[in-house]
């Protein structure tokens, strides 16, 4: 018996909703959840700008980035698997970075302690941009922002600040945070190259000694902070793609993650100094 054709018009509307119903649930979850955690109790004023691009030696910066890279590939690639046309997932998928960060910003230019950061709706559009400009020119992402973390003793001088435990010290102590960009080497060569396609190469930034983002306060606390630059390999994870749906997502989602490996590292009070396995 002959089967009836795909009807790939219906297919695509039906993913479209689908999309487009969970992230209207999603972002407005996020929009409540993020205004009761992070502002309820704060104290409010105007609308204001804040200008914080010398707080925590642009380590934040480098995060926001980071998230807004990863929030527009997976934009672009929702899009794709609802059946967008390719430029137009590319472009319209792409403004999902900024789309979710930009409130985070309305939100902070409401409290009185700081405001909405030019330097970060800045990280962000690059964050995005740097997506869109990769995908139109190669197709393909080859330089993948990636993160790290590991514990520091900073956290425990100032918890309010920096996290009580390890899941808000991942994401507030700028200390144990090393944002990535791995290069898939293997990518601009000839494809006759014998070089290993999944060795990528990344280089790292980070610093140190960071528990006020004041850099004058931080001083009078007897802190000198000082930025780190990392060169380390990493694996090209997404070329150890398969036929298996489960684990190619795992892939994409562990992706965003620098793996542990030897490193070295450079900052101007240590100089150089090699790391057998860095987080």
């Amino acid at each position: 018996m002959a089967q009836a054709p795909v009807d790939s018009a219906a297919i695509q509307k039906k993913r479209l909703a689908v999309l487009g119903a969970t992230f209207g649930v999603g972002y407005t979850s996020m929009l409540v959840s993020l205004n009761k955690a992070w502002y309820s109790e704060e104290e409010r004023t105007d609308f204001h700008f804040f200008n914080d691009n010398r707080q925590w030696r642009q380590v934040d910066k480098a995060g926001h980035f980071w998230s807004a890279f990863h929030e527009s590939r997976a934009g672009i690639d929702m899009l794709r698997w609802a059946g967008v046309p390719e430029k137009k997932a590319i472009l319209y998928g792409g403004l999902l970075g900024v789309a979710l960060q930009t409130p985070i910003e309305i939100f902070d230019g409401y409290q009185a302690d700081y405001g909405a950061s030019v330097g970060d709706l800045v990280a962000n559009t690059v964050g995005s941009a740097a997506v869109v400009a990769q995908e139109l020119a190669w197709q393909e992402i080859r330089i993948m922002p990636k993160y790290s973390f590991h514990t520091t003793r900073y956290a425990d001088m100032r918890p309010s600040v920096l996290g009580s435990n390890l899941g808000e010290q991942a994401l507030k102590d700028y200390n144990g945070q090393t944002y990535w960009l791995s290069v898939d080497v293997g990518a601009f060569l000839n494809e006759k190259s014998n070089y290993p396609k999944w060795l990528n190469i990344a280089v790292g930034y980070g610093a140190q000694q960071m528990v006020y983002n004041d850099p004058e306060v931080n001083a009078a606390a007897g802190l000198d902070a000082y930025r780190q630059f990392y060169l380390s390999p990493d694996l090209n994870l997404m070329y150890f793609k398969g036929r298996s749906k489960v684990w190619n997502t795992a892939l994409y989602v562990l992706s965003i993650i620098k793996i542990p490996a030897p490193a070295l590292e450079y900052n101007r009070k240590n100089g150089f100094k090699v790391h057998p396995l860095y987080f």
